[in-house]
């Protein structure tokens, strides 16, 4: 299955496709939420976005609620947030579940890559990052604890670069 052709919906519930956010662009696809310990990560993330974005990467935030409810917010509530708070410029997805029997068929796909120590599966927490590669194949997995500015990260966007 080609990962850039799988329905989504922006957070303003227009309908999109990776292909469409990114085409032909590396990305890093991250399920975020406002009211996490982790939510501080979304200054490197836009960060990542603006400084590799000119050469040919985006970061795609997919909001999540189903850890802690986390996530409570509406729409705008979180494209407010986003905003006002990160000057977040990144494409930002509907509200999605990562896990479980509703889990979004993008997220099914997703948790088959393992991550460095060679563990697939369930999304740990907010915050989990896939790196897609220009092709829209899986590069790398890094979970929730790993900041955008680990120099693993790093050193992955550079080779799908």
């Amino acid at each position: 299955m080609d990962l850039r052709d799988i329905p989504l919906r922006t957070l303003e519930d227009a309908p999109t496709t990776l292909g469409e956010l990114a085409p032909g662009k590396a990305a890093l696809i991250v399920n975020v939420a406002s009211r996490c310990g982790l939510t501080p990560q979304y200054a490197d993330l836009v960060k990542l976005h603006r400084e590799y974005g000119p050469r040919g990467f985006t970061v795609i935030g997919v909001p999540c609620n189903q850890f802690m409810g986390q996530e409570p917010g509406s729409a705008q509530e979180i494209r407010e947030f986003c905003t006002t708070t990160y000057g977040v410029d990144f494409p930002l997805l509907a509200k999605t579940d990562v896990n479980g029997p509703d889990r979004h068929p993008l997220y099914a796909e997703l948790v088959k890559t393992p991550d460095a120590d060679g563990e697939a599966g369930d999304v740990q927490w907010n915050f989990e990052k896939f790196l897609l590669d220009r092709d829209g194949t899986v590069a790398a997995r890094f979970r929730p604890r790993t900041t955008p500015t680990d120099p693993a990260l790093i050193a992955a966007i550079e080779k799908v670069l």
